[in-house]
């Protein structure tokens, strides 16, 4: 079983960029296809992004696509989300999510209930 504890949240004109990172313990990160999901207040949990287990495949929603960028770090447990060219409807609680079960098609990826493990999650917030 694996911890995952997301940080890097914060508030954040619109234009600018944060850089969330979920840090993993109890296993390595490397056994888990993650992904980020993201819930605004009033609205549903969406995905984000996803990330294969050696990093070379990666998942984007639309709305994030060009301006996101998912990334992993093995060697330290560690998985991120760039964000760039943030927006106000960025605003929302962020978590990150994994799985130890494998997958290659996107439509598992961006399913949340594909995820066992998932953090506590971390506010961003954009402002206009």
């Amino acid at each position: 079983q694996v911890q995952l504890v997301e940080s890097g949240g914060g508030l954040v004109q619109a234009g600018g960029s944060l850089r969330l990172s979920c840090a993993a313990s109890g296993r390595t990160v490397s056994s888990y296809t993650m992904g980020w999901f993201r819930q605004a207040p009033g609205k549903e949990r969406e995905f984000v992004a996803g990330i294969s287990r050696s990093g070379g495949t990666t998942y984007y929603a639309d709305s994030v696509k060009d301006r996101f960028t998912i990334s992993r770090d093995n060697a330290i447990n560690t998985v991120y989300l760039q964000m760039n060219s943030l927006r106000p409807e960025d605003t929302a609680v962020y978590y990150c999510a994994g799985t130890d079960a494998f997958y290659s098609a996107s439509y598992y990826y961006r399913r949340d209930d594909t995820y066992a493990y998932w953090g506590q999650g971390t506010q961003v917030t954009v402002s206009s």
